[in-house]
């Protein structure tokens, strides 16, 4: 079992990861936007930047839901 509650938290981390990568590809999209007056940038960076934070606020409240599961 504490393999698995190991594989939890580390799925529980990438996921966090890659949440937060996302959203900081969104900021610099967004700020090129802002940079450059290309709406179509800011667009797309806002969308990335939401998008990150529901997949970290996912990993944060679902995730260590799955230990209870067995």
């Amino acid at each position: 079992m504490e393999f698995f509650n190991s594989a939890i938290e580390a799925l529980k981390t990438l996921v966090t990861a890659l949440g937060a990568g996302l959203g900081v590809w969104g900021v610099v999209n967004l700020l090129e936007g802002y940079g450059g007056d290309n709406p179509g940038a800011k667009s797309q960076g806002i969308k990335q930047l939401m998008a990150g934070g529901g997949i970290i606020l996912l990993a944060q409240q679902v995730i260590p839901n799955l230990s209870n599961l067995f």
